[in-house]
């Protein structure tokens, strides 16, 4: 190699590491702000919870003094997209449907009760919570209000719907997992974390923080092992498992939860997702159930242009027996 050759490389290598150096300053600066940014939604959350003071404890109901036969109402409430705006879809007619939601799971528990008791509920939260504001291009023209506003109307309602829930059940349990149109940014720019799904779970659970009848969990992780007694589901939102030409991809879904069963995650029986907005239950080979949940919203442009499909606003209730770990009845909650 001649001088002049090795004289290139080095200035050409000198170069790469000076891109690289900036491009990690870069980043390193974005995140910073990204940091500053959720510690001022979190500080500005904990400042409004102190001047309005905090909600008072909802009271209990009747205790039901029976011990056989305890079964667990179980709720997935997922995807709400709140914030979307469509001609049938804005963030009014989703509070409306998340209220219905709460009420048909007391009614629905009402007549369970007529045979055994059930005391305590769990709610899963699946994520896409809000609809966020760049996920795709164009997005910023189907929204209602900025992110800002959709963070704050989330974390209201999710406090409302479980405090209508907390009205007729003695206990609570909330499990929270975050989804992909909550992101910050373009995908990959900052750390999946960094999501305002979990932003209004953690405002949310913050103001029942005083409520010794709510157990709260939110982390940062991409899944949630849900623990009802004896039965183990694990919640994911659903975005791990990739969809082609606009199809609901079934075989992907069963391949997916499959190998997840095989060992890769800690054990499990049943799993529950969302994100594709299409209600559906799959079988694994294990024989244990896959329950894609749907979504409260409706007349989505997208869905019917490119994927060719609607569906009906709804959500999911089960109960849940928690000493055989297992379901023992499964319902669609419609709410148009």
């Amino acid at each position: 190699m001649s001088g002049m050759d090795e004289f290139d490389l080095s200035r050409e290598v000198d170069e790469l590491r000076q891109a690289l150096r900036r491009s990690q300053q870069q980043t390193s600066k974005a995140r910073r702000r990204t940091a500053d940014l959720v510690e001022a939604v979190y500080q500005g959350a904990r400042d409004a919870a102190l001047a309005q003071g905090m909600p008072k404890p909802v009271p209990p109901p009747k205790r039901d003094r029976r011990r056989a036969g305890v079964e667990v109402a179980l709720v997935h409430a997922t995807d709400w997209q709140l914030g979307k705006q469509t001609s049938g879809y804005d963030i009014d007619t989703c509070r409306t449907r998340i209220l219905r939601l709460a009420e048909k799971t007391l009614e629905m528990t009402e007549i369970q009760r007529a045979a055994h008791p059930v005391h305590d509920c769990h709610v899963m939260f699946g994520g896409d919570m809000v609809e966020g504001v760049g996920i795709f291009p164009g997005q910023a023209y189907e929204v209602e209000s900025h992110l800002f506003e959709q963070l704050f109307a989330c974390a209201n309602l999710m406090h409302e719907f479980v405090s209508v829930l907390l009205s007729g059940f003695s206990r609570v349990s909330v499990t929270c997992e975050y989804g992909n149109h909550g992101r910050l940014g373009r995908k990959g720019e900052m750390p999946s974390g960094d999501n305002v799904d979990r932003m209004a779970y953690r405002i949310a659970g913050d103001r029942f923080a005083g409520d010794d009848r709510v157990e709260w969990v939110t982390t940062g992780d991409w899944y949630q092992i849900v623990e009802v007694g004896a039965y183990r589901a694990l919640l994911v939102h659903g975005d791990e498992i990739k969809s082609f030409g606009g199809n609901t991809p079934a075989f992907g879904i069963l391949r997916k939860c499959n190998q997840w069963a095989a060992g890769v995650i800690d054990d499990f029986s049943d799993v529950y997702m969302g994100h594709f907005h299409t209600p559906m239950t799959l079988t694994m080979a294990n024989g244990c159930q896959i329950y894609v949940t749907g979504s409260p919203e409706s007349d989505n442009v997208y869905a019917k242009e490119f994927m060719a499909a609607t569906g009906r606003p709804s959500q999911r209730l089960h109960f849940v027996d928690p000493a055989g770990g297992s379901v023992t009845a499964s319902y669609l909650i419609w709410l148009d």
